[in-house]
């Protein structure tokens, strides 16, 4: 008789739900929105072209070193930062 390999189902864990190092663990979707409070807090979003993000000191780093990006690239960009 051969032998019957046994399957397990999947539970889903999404990944953006996970908790990121930071002090304290967040989601994904609250990292975002304290993001997105800094970046209206300081007037970084561009006046004219509402979906770029305009870098200061601190969030340069986190661009790569781009001194504006779209929002979408913003998103992209922070979560190399993650673990």
């Amino acid at each position: 008789m051969p032998k019957t390999k046994k399957t397990s189902k999947r539970k889903p864990n999404p990944a953006f739900m996970r908790p990121v190092v930071w002090s304290p663990p967040l989601s994904r979707p609250e990292l975002t929105k304290k993001l997105w409070a800094y970046i209206k807090r300081r007037g970084l979003q561009d006046k004219k072209k509402r979906i770029m993000i305009n870098a200061d000191d601190a969030l340069r780093p986190v661009f790569n070193g781009k001194s504006q990006v779209s929002m979408f690239e913003m998103t992209k960009l922070v979560s190399k930062h993650l673990k």
